[in-house]
């Protein structure tokens, strides 16, 4: 049987985009720690990794989207704030944050994990922090690139100045390469 790498997500927008490649060439500029930049063009909203399926599960769990969709009417999320994890010392993601309409993005979020379960995915035990990865700092890092770096996102703010309305939910596929992940729609459920 086919396995397929794959999670649920909230494609972003071209202006979204955008925005993120302007703040990833001054965080660039900016610090010499060794980071792993994302494509700005392969970045999105993750709700939920499923990690390697079946490949005719794809039906069962658009589905079960499906179902944690209804009722769920479209809402606006903004690209703003900027941070790390795990602490500004020993920064090893660097990502960017939602603001706006996010408790529902975190209901839409619940409903989803919810519905997945009787498929045999477990629920997450860390809670939903809604952010997008940007950046992953290398493991050759140093103790102090790493600070550093953490110093200069301390030192900055963020707002893209765009809002990304959320008007639907994908089942993604991901495909692992030497010039980094291609990302595919197996499906998508429209918000009503």
């Amino acid at each position: 049987m086919e396995q397929i790498r794959s999670f649920i997500a909230i494609e972003l927008s071209g202006e979204v985009k955008q925005a993120l490649a302007r703040l990833q060439g001054t965080l660039k500029s900016g610090s010499r720690t060794p980071v792993r930049w994302v494509d700005p063009n392969s970045i999105h909203l993750t709700l939920k990794f499923l990690g390697n399926i079946n490949a005719d599960m794809t039906g069962r769990i658009t589905a079960a989207m499906e179902e944690a969709a209804r009722g769920v009417h479209p809402f606006r999320i903004e690209i703003s704030g900027l941070g790390v994890f795990p602490n500004p010392g020993r920064v090893q993601i660097v990502w960017v944050g939602l603001t706006g309409e996010v408790e529902r993005l975190g209901q839409l979020q619940k409903r989803i994990e919810a519905g997945l379960v009787p498929l045999g995915f477990a629920a997450e035990s860390r809670s939903f922090t809604p952010h997008l990865t940007i950046g992953r700092v290398r493991d050759q890092a140093t103790t102090y690139e790493r600070q550093d770096l953490g110093r200069l996102i301390e030192g900055m703010s963020f707002d893209a100045g765009c809002k990304l309305d959320v008007e639907s939910v994908n089942l993604m596929k991901s495909q692992l390469t030497r010039e980094g992940p291609i990302y595919n729609r197996l499906g998508s459920v429209m918000l009503k």
